[in-house]
């Protein structure tokens, strides 16, 4: 409201706002209280001045909620104080409203309860308590706001109003309040009405004194603060206050008890106050002194024994700081009394610090600071005192000091198994003792005491310590002393300087005595610690004793000298280097501190040197070399001691001399000491990477020795084996190098680092079988030499020259890496993945113009490049030379995959990609490349992948190496996307004009792809002459571009060829610049079905034929292709191709002339192809019997599909010529051609190899073999030994021939052999059927094998599979690689199962009968269903049927038939699932209850996923063929009529003879064929009722039983009908007439009951039974 309404609105509040303010300001929640606030200082920004009237009223509460115990709620209080008066006018405000506030606060705190400040009736008495609580408390603390904001002038008037709430028994009880926040309310309005009203307190002095002084005791952390300041302004302000208590039994007791319990955890609260509490102690309450302050003293030392103080750190140093100050009180107030003096220093100073000693904890607080702090005090105070006596009293007191403290450490020193804590805190004494400055400067609190003489004592003492006005000049109040910081205090005073030394030379001696008798370790770290503060010779004399020299002879004259001269290097030779190089010693630490103290006695920096050569050359370790070094490196002022040493010779010869011991220490296998080795290294380390003032520790001529050294190492690397590697110096020399480079920011780079760091690299940048290096070594070089780098990179300007060594090396060994053909995959990955971190180092430098000049160093010259492309093996022309969009007329296959260089990639290939990933890097900060480079590494990038994507079968290395430029975003568009490419098309076309070839292919791909439009490409070609004449590269740019031409500009192009090829002599007719040349364009434009002028296409082809008549000898007719050459081919397969094109696309009649010409020419070409199959492996060869077959395959399929329509147009003896002649004269040729290839042990029999391109087009054209040419064909006898066969021989030989060839590698020959079997195999069965009578009387059930060629086949393929499929579960989806080995396997033995059931179709009733026994004996027919329950897709829909109609059926698999071509290779995914359920709908059609069989006894799950899959793909379509087929039935029954009924899927016949007539039903199930058929009946008239029972159960047992379909199972039943009527009676097992296997009829009679039995039944009961008697009489069976 206050920030939207209009102030007069606002103002209209203001009456009722007092009130209400009043009211919620004192509310329990406080989030009300925070708010009422925020809307007071809302209403005050409004309303302003017009707040006066209403102020009286509203000031008491005010100030009360400035003193909330809610801090936001407070905050916001002060905040609307501040907002209506500035501090200025605050006091003013306060004094206007002073009488009406007393008067509020005084009634909260004497006259209000919980009860009359909240309504008993509706607040809880808990929240009532809490709200008079806190009103209380604000209360108390208003108070003492409104004391500290009154000016004095006005305090007079309220004397009175707080004369009578003094007087108020209940105020002086809050002091007691059982609420410690009252109480430190009322602590604190004590301190301020002391401090404000001093005369009215002590009016109250009783009640004031015994009020605080006896509440000394509190320990409640937040009364604690505002008590003390109580006490001490109670003991200022009331100087007669001990009159009204009992100080010694109600005051120092419990004083006593809190600082003897380390203050109850509020040592750093309590323990500040003490000093000025004693110090106001009168001297008649603490008579006699000397018993006060002893008893005061032990009590504070006590308190630090307590487990509080001492595992704090706060609460100790409050604890000792106290101590401190109240020692130095006590002594300066009783100097001169020597009682007192002895007590302070004997009976609490020194055991003070003997405690100390003895407790490292306690040592944190600070103690030896305030000592040395005290003692620095007195001793000044000594010098500078006028009068003596004082002086001599303090002299007196240290020297007692020191005698004493000199015995307790020697009491802790002299003892054999020195206590470990008491000698550091001894060393750690002597240490703080020793400095000339106090460390307690920066460390002490703000609280500070200064004792003086003559100097008054400040008003406050941090706000705490305060005395009343007027009152300075009382003789008991703290001196303070001037602060210890004089000009002179860098010099130790005599008086501490002769008895310290005294004491540490009193030690040293002890120590040595015991390092020298016992070998105490713990003495001689002690007598390091003592040597680093104390190093004088005065100290080393000490030391030696009464030792004589030994050791002088041996040295030379100027350390023997320095040796007699300086007690420091005498003891260093004599007692310290025994020390550091002592075996078992690990830790020498300290002992090179005592080396640097004797050093620091040497009197210049020559002597030091002198002494550290000598040490170095004989007496040192490497060890103490280490640790000398450290020392150096961690503190400038030993630095300076040894810095001639470090940069002198003998030093640096060493190191050399270290770094080819270690280096070679593996190379050799010398046996060395594992510390040592380490140790070495360890200082190789410093001495390279640490560095002082961006300059080396050692000479700069010794480090780059040294780096020469770990080089020449790291060369010889590659030499070992991984596991020498592992143990190699190899890792040493990374942690070295890595530090080396890491730490010299600094410094430049030395010429031998940077032949490191290329050696890094390389070891880096090859593959781990090259270098045999290890990973964690090879992680260790990365980090080594990217830190190298790293550094190359960040150097100023003025280092370019020297970056240039590192960048120069490695890009020429990039190159030569590339160039040279000796990578692989791996290796190639290792290198780009170097480089792509090496670039993007490079990238952080600030000159640009690095990454790019570096790239230049890597690219090859145009030379290299076509030299390299020349190099690539020139397989890749076989797809593009098949497939007709390019053609040649010469031998060019030199080059092939040699065998042992099977996984090295091309030069040609790595270049590219290496040069693809650094342009990829650089286009990232748009780095600019010269001279074009960008199009031109994108060309050959382009280059490289059109010639792996053109290899007909590439090897796994190459598809490696393309899926490897994929995962590292190495492709086309990102390089364009990246970088302007605008000339790249112009440089393309440029090529392919020029070389032909790939790069045109490269072209066409590009419009292909869509990555480039063929406007843009039509942009560099607009005058078609510029084409001509022809050579190789115009060709193969407009065979490339002839699919994206325009119809006109083909026309143009054609214009052009046509007049060509009429004017060419026989020599002209095999160029390029002729007859080849044109036709090939031609026959490109011909491809693109782009010529639909007839005329044209006849007249090329009277052409040809004029070509014939007058140069027949160019025309390869029935002759020997040996010594034919290129040209002549090349001209023939561009002649056969055009009349395949012209065959496949000219609509117009021929005449019969040109029929002839076609199909003679064929013919004879297809000889020359039969008689020259050798020399398949040249490849025109091969390419001219690939154009051969199919001109052959393209006539095959124009006689194939005539029609009577289309026979009419066709010149009268044309067909018969061809069935009789030239079809026959084909297959001749190529039956026998198929057998010959397939025979010879080829080793790629792939369909995709150049090698086997001629097997689709004959493959394709061997399908359309008629079937009398099949059975009438004679192939070489081929039969096996005992084979089952009814066969004729040369159908058993054909069988034999052509089913192992379902096995064969290459899928059109798979195909082939499926189509000219499948036509056999309807006429195999009539075979069998003649010879039927010789099985079904054995006494064993009968069964005949199918074609045996197939069944041995099929167990072949059983096994085979096996291995495919057998470790995948039934039900598991496998899929199978199209064209792999598997592939094969599967497409064989599924075309196998096509063929078996095919000839099951064809066979009788008896003999499937026959052949279903024998499937269920060899149970292959269980393996095939397994298997395709693993073959099957779990959806076997179509992918295109999505977008059909949703009310249509979808086509599936299943309702679909398979077209298996041997061209069409998209597909092929599709092949083996399609052809998988293909086999499964077969299967259940013709052998339904074998299935059954199968699927009732197979295991749960199989079941379960056999029913699912049957019911949901399979059921639908077989029940509705099967009605169909019952509805379309031509079959006719005499006496039974058949109908079905296909929306019940229900079929009802209807049997009758005479007055006989029987109806039944049957039922087909929804998962048919594996569900029961159910029967039912009908109508039955004229039937005995168990005579009809019998007939319905057998119409049910054929009907699941019988593999066949209905129709067939009703035939059956009828014939067994027939044949009861007719009199034959049933056999008495299975109560049928007609055996429901075999169909035979009751033959075997008994010859005692003359009843007749099924032979197969009879056999069954003998052998279920194990008895041989009849079933009926039970009489022996004979």
């Amino acid at each position: 409201m206050c920030t939207e309404r209009d102030t007069e609105i606002v103002k209209g509040v203001l009456p009722y706002w007092p009130r209400i303010f009043c009211k919620i300001s004192l509310d329990h929640d406080r989030r009300v209280r925070e708010a009422t606030q925020q809307a007071f200082e809302k209403l005050i920004l409004k309303v302003k001045k017009h707040l006066a009237p209403y102020l009286k009223t509203v000031m008491g509460y005010w100030l009360m909620a400035q003193c909330d115990a809610y801090a936001p709620a407070a905050s916001a209080a002060k905040d609307a104080f501040e907002a209506a008066f500035p501090p200025s006018k605050q006091p003013e405000a306060i004094a206007f409203c002073k009488d009406e506030v007393l008067s509020v606060l005084q009634d909260h705190l004497i006259r209000e309860t919980p009860d009359t400040l909240s309504d008993p009736q509706t607040v809880p008495e808990e929240e009532r308590e809490a709200k008079f609580f806190r009103v209380v408390t604000c209360s108390l603390l208003a108070l003492k706001k409104l004391l500290c904001l009154l000016p004095d002038t006005e305090l007079d008037s309220l004397e009175e109003k707080f004369k009578s709430l003094l007087s108020q028994n209940k105020f002086w009880k809050y002091g007691k309040h059982s609420i410690p926040q009252i109480r430190s309310a009322y602590f604190e309005l004590v301190s301020a009405l002391c401090q404000r009203i001093p005369r009215l307190m002590k009016d109250e002095a009783s009640k004031v004194s015994s009020s605080v002084l006896l509440s000394i005791d509190d320990s409640d952390p937040i009364v604690c603060p505002a008590l003390w300041e109580a006490v001490l302004y109670t003991l200022t302000t009331i100087k007669d206050c001990w009159l009204h208590v009992n100080a010694k039994k109600s005051v120092f007791p419990k004083l006593s008890a809190v600082v003897r319990e380390g203050g109850r955890g509020l040592a750093t609260v309590i323990y500040p106050y003490l000093l000025p509490f004693i110090s106001k102690l009168p001297q008649s309450i603490t008579a006699p002194k000397l018993d006060f302050f002893k008893n005061f003293l032990t009590s504070l030392v006590a308190g630090l024994s307590t487990e509080r103080i001492k595992t704090s750190l706060s609460e100790c140093s409050a604890v000792v700081c106290a101590f401190f100050e109240c020692l130095r009180f006590i002594m300066q107030q009783n100097l001169g009394e020597e009682d007192i003096e002895e007590m302070l220093i004997n009976d609490q100073l020194i055991p003070f610090i003997d405690e100390v000693l003895k407790d490292p904890r306690l040592q944190d607080g600070q103690l030896f600071d305030h000592l040395a702090e005290t003692l620095s005090s007195w001793e000044t105070k000594a010098d500078m005192e006028k009068d003596d006596k004082i002086a001599s009293n303090l002299e007196k007191v240290l020297l007692n000091f020191w005698e004493r403290l000199s015995e307790i450490c020697a009491e802790k020193i002299d003892e054999p198994e020195a206590d470990v804590k008491s000698v550091l805190g001894v060393s750690s004494l002597l240490q703080v003792l020793q400095k000339p400055k106090s460390s307690l400067k920066s460390n002490k609190k703000i609280v500070k005491v200064r004792f003086a003489d003559e100097m008054p004592e400040s008003n406050k003492e941090n706000e705490k310590c305060v005395s009343s006005e007027g009152e300075n000049s009382e003789g008991s109040e703290l001196m303070a002393e001037p602060p210890a910081s004089h000009p002179c205090s860098d010099v130790i005073s005599p008086l501490r300087k002769k008895p310290l030394e005294d004491l540490v030379c009193r030690l040293a001696e002890m120590s040595i005595n015991y390092v020298n008798d016992q070998k105490s370790e713990q003495h001689l770290r002690f007598l390091s610690t003592l040597l680093t503060s104390f190093s004088s010779t005065q100290v080393f004399k000490v030391l030696l004793g009464d030792e004589k020299e030994r050791i002088i002879k041996s040295k030379p004259p100027e350390i023997a000298t320095l040796i007699l001269r300086n007690p420091a290097v005498q003891f260093l030779y004599q007692k310290l280097i025994g020390w550091l190089n002592e075996e078992q010693r690990k830790e020498a630490s300290f002992l090179v501190d005592i080396l640097y103290s004797a050093l620091c006695c040497c009197d210049n920096n020559k002597e030091r040197k002198d002494v550290l050569d000598n040490l170095t050359e004989e007496d040192l370790k490497w060890n103490s070399v280490v640790q000398i070094i450290e020392k150096a490196c961690s503190s400038s002022d030993k630095h300076a001691l040894v810095i001639p040493w470090l940069k002198g010779d003998v030093l640096g010869e060493k190191l050399v001399t270290l770094a080819d011991h270690l280096c070679n220490k593996d190379l050799e296998s010398t046996v060395s000491s594992e510390s040592h080795f380490s140790e070495g290294w360890t200082l190789l380390r410093l001495v390279l990477s640490q560095h002082v003032k961006n300059d080396y520790l050692i000479g700069e001529v010794y480090v780059e020795r040294i780096i020469v050294k770990l080089h020449e190492t790291l060369s010889k690397a590659t030499k070992l084996s991984e596991a020498e590697n592992n143990d190699s110096s190899v890792s040493f020399i990374c942690d070295v190098a890595f530090h080396y480079f890491s730490s010299a920011k600094g410094c430049l780079l030395l010429p031998s680092s940077e032949d490191l760091l290329l050696t890094v690299f390389q070891l880096c940048a090859q593959s781990k079988e090259k270098t045999h290096l290890p990973d964690f070594l090879i992680c260790k070089l990365k980090n080594t030499w990217l830190s190298g780098v790293n550094l190359l990179v960040h150097q100023t300007g003025s280092t370019t020259d020297k970056q240039s060594t590192f960048l120069h090396l490695s890009a020429l060994w990039l190159k030569n890496q590339v160039q040279s053909s000796s990578l692989d995959i791996k290796s190639l990955q290792c290198l780009l993945s170097a480089v792509d971190d090496l670039l993007n180092k490079l990238l952080e430098s600030e000159d640009t113009s690095l990454l790019g000049g570096y790239i230049g160093s890597v690219m090859p010259n145009n030379n290299e490049w076509e030299k390299m492309r020349q190099s690539l093996p020139i397989q890749w022309l076989h797809r593009p030379l098949l497939e007709g969009r390019l053609s040649l007329n010469y031998e060019c296959f030199k080059t092939d995959f040699k065998e042992d260089d099977t996984k090295k990639l091309p030069s040609h290939l790595c270049t590219s990609a290496l040069l693809s990933k650094m342009i990829l890097v650089a286009l990232k900060k748009e780095t600019v490349l010269e001279n074009n480079e960008l199009e031109k590494i994108i060309a050959e990038l382009l280059y490289s992948l059109q010639w792996c994507e053109e290899l007909d079968n590439p090897p796994s290395f190459l598809t490696g190496f393309c899926e490897m430029l994929q995962k590292m975003n190495i492709t086309y568009d990102n390089l364009c996307g990246l970088g302007n490419t605008s000339g790249l098309l112009q440089l393309l076309f440029n090529r392919s004009r020029e070389h032909g070839t790939l790069w045109s292919l490269i072209i066409a791909k590009l419009i292909l792809s869509r990555s480039v439009s063929s406007e843009e490409v039509k942009r560099h070609y607009r005058r078609k002459e510029g084409f001509f004449p022809l050579t190789e590269g115009n060709m193969h740019t407009i065979q490339s571009l002839c699919p994206f031409l325009s119809k006109e500009d083909k026309k143009e192009f054609i214009a052009q060829c046509i007049p060509a090829l009429l004017a060419w002599t026989k020599e002209d007719l095999c160029s390029i610049n002729g007859g080849f040349g044109h036709l090939a364009i031609f026959n490109s434009c011909l491809q693109t079905r782009s010529i639909d002028d007839g005329e044209l296409l006849h007249g090329i082809l009277k052409i040809l034929i004029c070509w014939k008549k007058d140069h027949e000898d160019i025309f390869l007719f029935s002759c020997n292709l040996s010594e034919v050459s290129p040209e002549i081919l090349g001209v023939n397969i561009e002649i056969i191709r055009f009349l395949s094109l012209f065959l496949k696309y000219c609509s117009s009649p021929l005449a019969e002339s040109e029929w002839d010409f076609i199909m003679c020419s064929m013919l004879a070409w297809l000889e020359t192809t039969s008689e020259n199959h050798a020399l398949y492996s040249v490849p025109l060869i091969q390419l001219f019997a690939c154009v051969s077959c199919d001109l052959a395959c393209e006539l095959s399929a124009f006689f194939n599909s005539t029609t009577r329509d289309t026979i009419g147009a066709l010149p009268v003896n044309l067909i018969s010529e061809w069935k009789e002649f030239f079809s026959q004269g084909i297959h001749s040729l190529l039956l026998p051609l198929l057998v010959t290839v397939t025979a010879g042990e080829s080793k790629d029999t792939s369909e995709t190899s150049f090698q086997n391109a001629m097997l689709k087009p004959m493959c394709e054209t061997l399908t359309y073999i008629p079937k009398d040419q099949l059975l009438s064909y004679k192939l070489p006898a081929r039969l096996v030994a005992g084979q089952k066969t009814n066969l004729p021989e040369h159908l058993q030989t054909l069988l034999n021939t052509l089913a192992p060839l379902l096995l064969f590698r290459a899928r059109p020959v798979q195909i082939a052999v499926y189509h000219m079997l499948y036509k056999l195999m309807p006429e195999l069965p009539q075979y069998d059927q003649d010879n039927l009578k010789s099985y079904g009387d054995e006494e064993e059930e009968p069964a005949l094998s199918p074609p045996a060629a197939l069944m041995s086949l099929l167990s072949t393929q059983e096994d085979l599979l096996e291995n495919v499929l057998g470790c995948f579960p039934v039900g598991q989806i496998v899929t199978i690689k199209p064209l792999s080995e598997d592939f094969c396997y599967v497409l064989g033995y599924l075309l196998t199962w096509k063929l078996i059931l095919t000839f099951f179709k064809a066979s009788s009733s008896q003999l499937r009968a026959l052949y279903s026994m024998y499937l269920r004996k060899t149970k292959s027919l269980n393996k095939l269903l397994y298997h395709l329950f693993r073959l099957m897709p779990e959806n076997p829909t179509y992918a295109e049927t999505t977008i059909e109609l949703s009310n249509k059926e979808p086509k599936t698999f299943f309702t679909e038939e398979l077209q298996l071509s041997i061209r069409e290779t998209t597909t092929l995914p599709y092949h083996v699932p399609h052809l998988a359920c293909s086999v499964y709908h077969m299967t259940l059609k013709d052998l339904p209850a074998m299935v059954r069989l199968w699927w009732n006894s197979s295991e749960k799950r199989v079941f379960n996923i056999v029913d699912r899959f049957t019911s949901k793909y399979v059921s639908n379509v077989l029940s509705f063929q099967e009605i169909s087929s019952v509805q379309t039935s031509t079959q006719l029954f005499n006496g039974m009529t058949v109908k079905a009924r296909a929306t019940t899927r229900e079929v009802m016949a209807t049997y009758s003879i005479e007055d006989i007539v029987i109806e039944l039903i049957i039922q087909l199930p929804s998962n048919y064929p594996l569900g029961s058929i159910t029967v039912e009946s009908g109508k039955r008239v004229g039937v005995a009722v168990q005579q009809w029972r019998n007939w319905m159960l057998q119409l049910s047992t054929y009907l699941t039983h019988q593999n066949g379909s209905i129709m067939e199972g009703l035939a059956l039943w009828k014939n067994n009908v027939d044949k009861r009527f007719e009199g034959v009676e049933d056999c008495m097992i299975c109560f049928s007439v007609i055996h429901g296997f075999n169909y035979s009829l009751p033959k075997k009679a008994c010859r005692t009951c003359k009843k007749k039995f099924h032979s197969a039944c009879l056999y069954k009961w003998f052998t279920s039974s194990n008895k041989s008697t009849c079933p009926l009489c039970r009489e022996t069976f004979f």
